[in-house]
C-alpha cells in the first residue's frame, strides 16, 4: 500500500477510535427537562428543626432568590444565580410566584430575617412578622435584581398570579393581619405594583386561616383554602380598578383535614388539594401526624337548584406523611406531593426519620380520578416543593438542607418519569443530577 495512502486510513481510523470512546465516555442517561428557567427561593434563617425545638441554629448566609437558567446546556453544566430576598418557610410553599411572561418574580416576606446577635440564644420567638412584597427582574437571568418593594398587611403567607399576569392574590396568617384582612388584591403593570385591596371573603368565617389562594387557568377565578375547617371556595374577581371584590362562585366543597395549598389542572377542569392531617388534636400538632392525602374536585359538575355551579369532590389518594408540596403535571397526567416525613425532627429526637419522600399519583384528566402508584423515599430534609419540566417527563425538586452537615446549603434535585417497556406503569426515579442552592429552599416555580 501507497504510504501516503495507508497513513491517510490509519488517521481516519484513529479520528474515528477516538470519536467513539469519547462518546462511550460521555454515556449518560436522557434528562432533557426543558423549560426557560428555574426560580426557587431559600429562608437562610433556620434549621429546619427549629419548628419542634424553636432553636434557629447557625446562620447559613442570608435569604434569597435562585434562578437557574435551563437553556443551552447539559443539566450536569447547570448553576443557581442569587439575589438577596427576604422570606419565611414559615407558611406554605408558595412563596414565589412569576408572571407568565417569565420576566418578573414576586416574593412574599412572611417573617422578616433574623437580627444579628448570638445563634445561640435565637429562637423562632425573635423572628418578626414581615409585611412586603418584592419583584425581582429575571430579563437577564443571571442577574436576578430587586426593582419593587410594596409595604402589605402584616405577615403575608403565600402569592398567586393570574393567567394574563395583570393581578395579584396574597394570603395572610391570622396571628398577623389574616383575622381581618385575609386577602389581598393588588393590580400588576409591565412589573409595577399598584395599590393593594383587601376585599372581605364571605366563604372565611372571620378567625379561619386563609391559607392559600390560586387562579384558574382561564378566567380571573379563586380557589380559596380554608385550613381551619376543611373547606374549599371558588370566587370570580369583580369591578376594575381601585373598587375589585370577590362574589362567591358555586359551593362550598369539604374536603380532608388541615388542606394546604391547591392547583388547578391545565385545562382548569379539575382541582387538586393536598391534606396534611395536622391539628391541635394530632400529637405534637404535626410532628406525629399520620398520612395525609391528595383529593380532586371536579369545577361545574353540575347545577345547583339556583342553576349556579355544583363542584365535586370525585377522588382521593394516600400520600406518605406531611405531604406539604404538590405539582400536577402540564399534560395534567401526573401528581406529585413531597412528603417531609419527620426528617425535620432534631438529629436527638428518636421520633426522626432519616429519609423525605415522593408520593407519584396518575391522574385522569377527564374524570379526576387519581390512582397513588408508589412512595419514593430519598435522603433529604424538608423537600416541600417540586416542579415538573414542560415535557412532564422530569422533576425538580428543592431539598431544604441535608443530613450529612459537610453539605453546606440546600439543593434542586432531579428526578424522571420512567417505565419498563415491558410494564408501562410509570416510576419516579431519583437521578444523581443536583444543583446547589442556598440553605432553606422552600418555594419554587417553573418558567415553560
Amino acid at each position: 500500500m501507497n504510504l501516503k495512502i495507508f497513513a491517510l486510513v490509519l488517521a481516519t481510523l484513529i479520528g474515528i477510535s477516538a470519536k467513539t470512546i469519547a462518546q462511550t465516555l460521555d454515556r449518560a442517561a436522557p434528562l432533557g427537562f426543558q423549560g426557560r428557567y428555574l426560580v426557587s427561593i431559600s429562608d437562610a434563617d433556620m434549621l429546619a428543626s427549629a419548628y419542634v425545638d424553636g432553636k434557629l441554629g447557625s446562620r447559613e448566609g442570608r435569604d434569597a432568590i435562585s434562578v437557574i437558567p435551563l437553556t443551552g446546556k447539559h443539566i450536569r453544566d447547570l448553576r443557581a444565580y442569587e439575589a438577596e430576598a427576604s422570606n419565611s418557610v414559615a407558611g406554605p410553599p408558595a412563596a414565589v410566584a412569576v408572571t407568565p411572561d417569565g420576566r418578573y418574580a414576586l416574593v412574599v416576606e412572611t417573617l422578616e430575617q433574623r437580627p444579628e446577635g448570638d445563634w445561640q440564644k435565637q429562637t423562632f420567638a425573635d423572628l418578626k412578622h414581615g409585611k412586603r412584597l418584592l419583584v425581582f427582574d429575571l430579563s437577564n437571568p443571571t442577574r436576578p435584581t430587586q426593582v419593587q418593594e410594596l409595604a402589605i398587611a402584616e405577615r403575608p403567607t403565600s402569592v398567586s398570579i393570574n393567567r394574563d399576569g395583570s393581578l395579584v392574590s396574597v394570603t395572610f396568617h391570622p396571628k398577623g393581619a389574616g383575622a381581618k384582612t385575609p386577602l389581598a388584591l393588588i393590580p400588576l403593570t409591565n412589573g409595577r405594583l399598584g395599590q393593594a385591596i383587601y376585599p372581605p371573603v364571605s366563604s372565611l368565617p372571620q378567625g379561619d386561616e386563609l391559607i392559600h389562594t390560586t387562579w384558574h387557568p382561564t378566567q380571573n377565578t379563586l380557589a380559596l383554602v380554608n385550613t381551619t375547617t376543611a373547606e374549599i371556595s371558588f370566587a370570580k374577581v369583580v369591578g376594575e380598578d381601585n373598587n375589585l371584590g370577590l362574589e362567591s362562585w358555586g359551593n362550598v366543597v369539604k374536603i380532608e383535614k388541615a388542606p394546604y395549598i391547591a392547583r388547578f389542572t391545565p385545562d382548569g377542569r379539575h382541582l387538586i388539594v393536598n391534606n396534611l392531617f395536622w391539628g391541635a388534636d394530632v400529637q405534637g400538632t404535626w410532628n406525629e401526624a399520620p398520612r395525609g392525602s391528595v383529593v380532586s374536585i371536579r369545577l361545574e359538575a353540575g347545577k345547583q337548584t339556583d342553576g349556579s355551579p355544583r363542584h365535586a369532590l370525585v377522588s382521593r389518594a394516600m400520600t406518605s406523611v406531611s405531604p406539604e408540596g404538590l405539582t400536577v403535571s402540564p399534560n395534567g397526567r401526573y401528581v406529585v406531593t413531597t412528603n417531609l416525613e419527620r426528617s425535620y425532627l432534631p438529629y436527638n429526637d428518636n421520633r426522626i426519620t432519616w429519609f423525605s419522600s415522593l408520593t407519584l399519583m396518575t391522574l385522569d384528566p377527564q374524570t379526576g380520578q387519581l390512582n397513588r402508584v408508589a412512595d419514593y423515599p430519598y435522603d433529604g430534609i424538608l423537600p416541600e416543593a417540586a416542579a415538573f419540566d414542560a415535557s412532564s417527563q422530569y422533576l425538580a425538586v428543592v431539598t431544604y438542607d441535608h443530613f450529612d452537615d459537610r453539605i453546606k446549603g440546600g439543593s434542586i434535585d432531579f428526578w424522571r418519569i420512567a417505565s419498563d417497556p415491558l410494564n408501562p406503569q410509570p416510576q419516579l426515579v431519583q437521578t444523581r443530577y443536583s444543583i446547589p442552592v442556598a440553605r432553606g429552599a422552600h418555594s419554587m416555580v417553573l418558567v415553560p
